[in-house]
């Protein structure tokens, strides 16, 4: 069946990756604010005088396409703001952030709030706040808006508030917390009460104990959402020696 044609004007929105095509296009995948995630067909943007040069991930763009299928055709490019690129150890989180919204969003599914919660947690490493705040409040709010987020408040176990000085495992199969007391699926190391509490409002963490408890929950209530797929941005920020050392973990 074929699809009406579709004709976009200026919808804010980011590359997420560019794939080349031929010698000289550009396959697009956008994630726009009223659109959600698409791909877009970039013709002719590779090469010397071309707009290609704005089509990089990470700068807010006004994009406008048309055409029908699913990669219509850009028309245009401009950039919504001036670009502010992001600090080079910092680049490594961004394209972490990229990567999950490739993972684990729907495509032409538009989702607004996570759009404007993509845009915080760019601004947020761009301003310099601390990297590892600002990736875990993004997965939290990601869980969340796709439909898995998770109880960091009450133990699951339990019903009752979490508490500080308790600790937790993680449950994947409610998406939620239970006393330490329990062995945890795996036997992880247990996450402080004062960690999810933390992680529930945003705030950062006050020393690396707490950031490393932070990352091991989310990074278990990721990896049972992307269901054994492997994320390229955790082993080439392994592979990159130093680059855990300077700034935040993914």
């Amino acid at each position: 069946m074929n699809r009406s044609a579709t004709r976009v004007q200026l919808a804010r929105g980011y590359v997420l990756h560019r794939y080349p095509f031929r010698d000289s296009s550009l396959i697009l995948e956008v994630f726009a604010r009223d659109y959600g995630r698409i791909s877009l067909f970039a013709r002719a943007v590779r090469g010397p005088r071309t707009r290609g040069a704005l089509l990089e991930p990470f700068d807010a763009l006004l994009l406008s396409w048309s055409g029908r299928g699913e990669a219509p055709a850009l028309t245009g490019a401009e950039y919504a703001a001036a670009p502010a690129p992001l600090p080079a150890a910092r680049l490594m989180s961004g394209f972490y952030l990229n990567e999950l919204l490739l993972r684990l969003t729907t495509r032409n599914d538009s989702q607004p709030e996570l759009f404007d919660t993509y845009e915080q947690a760019l601004t947020g490493l761009r301003a310099g706040q601390d990297c590892e705040a600002a990736l875990r409040r993004f997965e939290v709010r990601l869980l969340a808006l796709i439909g898995y987020g998770l109880n960091l408040s009450t133990e699951a176990d339990t019903g009752r508030p979490v508490r500080d000085e308790a600790s937790y495992h993680f449950q994947p199969g409610v998406h939620g917390v239970v006393l330490a007391g329990q062995d945890g699926p795996d036997r992880a190391a247990p996450i402080a009460g004062e960690v999810l509490r933390r992680l529930a409002v945003g705030v950062g963490f006050e020393d690396a104990a707490q950031a490393r408890q932070a990352r091991a929950l989310m990074r278990a209530a990721l990896d049972h959402c992307l269901e054994g797929r492997a994320l390229r941005t955790r082993t080439v920020a392994r592979a990159i020696s130093g680059f855990p050392r300077r700034e935040g973990r993914v």
